[in-house]
């Protein structure tokens, strides 16, 4: 009943014209959209299933953003442009470099010439599953208990949190490749075709609970990493599990990082600029058209 409930609402308020309202009043402000995994069709729903988006509905939503936006790379967000705006623009990014993303994604933006950021933590290249996807229960997903111990008390980083679920007797899953970690040879493939990369730090580890210290080596490796072994990597970071401080966000612009991006908020005015805290909307798994349309337009 409240699922009923909640697509009626977002139905009428589409057709009641809110989104179009909205669009228009923020035609100069920016919306930055993060995405995590876009999984085959044919792949089911599995992990913290909330992150694989199907290739379809991220298809889907694609060819909104192209009528309802004018798409940009992330970079370009840092220079406001002159003369007036009828439509505001979008960034596109990705974190984790999921293999789906890398591949599936990738085509369906390449097919319609929209650039894309992924964010990419190196540690887990070449194949590796996500802790949060490997321990997810098949029904409720993460539990927030796990979740939240997990990235408070083991500040979120993979081998601790693998070795504490392992000895509570928390069964791993075996995931399709797709739903894992992408190869460096996809990753250069994404770039080739006209993606740009940026830090994800180099082990996601959650860089609220780190040290100053911590985490500049956990950004300054990601960076290094990046630029030798893709060529290029944008200056800019996306914090794990959308978790930052004062200190990572000193750090990050201490080390020349252009801009840190979260996972929440909305939209990012053209007013305020480069910051280190800029807003980005994350787009779940099961979101509808109409739902998704009104999020674009930053209303709910």
């Amino acid at each position: 009943m409240r699922a009923t409930l909640k697509a009626t609402a977002e139905l009428l308020l589409t057709r009641g014209g809110v989104a179009t309202f909205a669009r228009a009043l923020h035609r100069r402000d920016a919306m930055v959209l993060a995405y995590h995994n876009v999984r085959p069709d044919d792949v089911p729903p599995l992990g913290d299933r909330s992150l694989h988006l199907s290739r379809s509905d991220f298809a889907e939503q694609l060819d909104i953003v192209a009528a309802t936006h004018d798409v940009v790379p992330l970079d370009a967000l840092r220079f406001p442009e002159a003369g007036a705006r009828k439509r505001p623009r979008v960034a596109i990014t990705f974190d984790d470099a999921y293999a789906g993303a890398l591949t599936v994604g990738v085509e369906e933006l390449t097919r319609r010439g929209m650039p894309a950021t992924f964010f990419v933590a190196p540690y887990f290249l070449g194949g590796r599953s996500f802790w949060w996807d490997a321990f997810a229960d098949a029904e409720r997903g993460l539990p927030d208990e796990i979740r939240e111990h997990s990235l408070g008390r083991l500040r979120g980083r993979d081998d601790a949190v693998r070795q504490w679920l392992r000895e509570s007797g928390r069964a791993e899953a075996s995931l399709p490749p797709a739903a894992c970690c992408g190869t460096i040879d996809q990753l250069r493939r994404a770039v080739a075709s006209g993606m740009t990369v940026g830090s994800h730090t180099w082990s996601h580890a959650n860089l609220a609970s780190l040290t100053e210290t911590e985490v500049k080596d956990e950004l300054e490796r990601s960076q290094r990493w990046l630029e030798a072994n893709v060529g290029s990597a944008i200056p800019w970071v996306a914090y794990p599990y959308g978790l930052a401080s004062p200190i990572a966000e000193r750090a990050a612009a201490s080390l020349g990082f252009h801009a840190g991006l979260l996972t929440e908020g909305g939209w990012v005015r053209a007013e305020r600029g480069t910051a280190f805290s800029l807003a980005r909307l994350t787009i779940p798994a099961g979101v509808s058209e109409a739902g998704f349309v009104l999020r674009a337009a930053g209303v709910v």
